[in-house]
């Protein structure tokens, strides 16, 4: 089955952290505290290895990093892509029946 998030198919929307490879440590933060196993350990940094498994909204393993290497798109952006995806959906079906009727 499929993942929805207000009704927007999660893999629409890109909310998923970023990781500062220049701060990152490695210290492994973000993945102890992430119960989703959206992080990995690489060899020079973490990853983000399951990007959609990271709960849309959720940015608390920003807090969790000693130093600051990760990062969210602004929530204010969250509320266009999902305003954009279920306009788009709309216009999809409305486009399915012809004017008029059938």
């Amino acid at each position: 089955m499929k993942k929805t998030y207000m009704g927007v198919p999660r893999e629409d929307i890109p909310w998923y952290p970023r990781i500062d490879k220049d701060l990152c440590t490695l210290c492994g933060a973000c993945k102890e505290f992430c119960p989703n196993d959206v992080f990995e350990e690489g060899a020079e940094c973490m990853l983000v290895k399951n990007p959609m498994n990271c709960v849309v909204g959720c940015d608390k393993c920003m807090i969790e990093c000693p130093v600051a290497a990760i990062s969210f798109p602004d929530k204010a952006q969250l509320l266009k892509w999902i305003e954009e995806a279920r306009e788009k959906k709309k216009q999809s079906a409305n486009s399915f029946w012809p004017k008029g009727g059938a």
